[in-house]
């Protein structure tokens, strides 16, 4: 089993969630905070091993407070383990007010991402993959 690199804590994705985002109630849709969970844990397996990788599983997700418009979402991604062909990345969802004092947490998730060539068979970390 291969070590994750070592590295000094940044984000994986920041933005600004906007109003084509929200729902009926005024928040952020689940699903959208699900699919940059699924785009910081690839931003991540990709700076562990320059491969294609694809997402086989993400554990259970379960949102302690909404997100609203207007506020800064902050996802970090942590290589908590690394395999011959798979790597599972942990991903912490931050949400802060415009101008607020902190970041407050709203979800995490593991997520397990495969390296695969373009057929999509799955490929060992440690070796080059066909990169189209």
């Amino acid at each position: 089993m291969m070590q994750p690199k070592p590295k000094s804590r940044l984000p994986a994705i920041r933005t600004v969630m906007m109003p084509k985002d929200t729902n009926s109630y005024g928040s952020i849709f689940g699903g959208v905070i699900t699919s940059m969970i699924d785009l910081a844990a690839a931003v991540e397996a990709e700076r562990q091993a320059p491969r294609r990788f694809v997402t086989v599983a993400m554990d259970k997700i379960e949102f302690h407070r909404p997100v609203h418009v207007g506020q800064f979402v902050t996802l970090w991604a942590e290589t908590v383990r690394i395999g011959r062909t798979s790597l599972t990345v942990r991903v912490e969802v931050l949400a802060r007010d415009r101008g607020g004092p902190e970041d407050k947490h709203v979800t995490s998730a593991e997520v397990t991402m495969v390296a695969v060539d373009s057929a999509g068979s799955p490929q060992p970390i440690g070796q080059a993959t066909d990169p189209a």
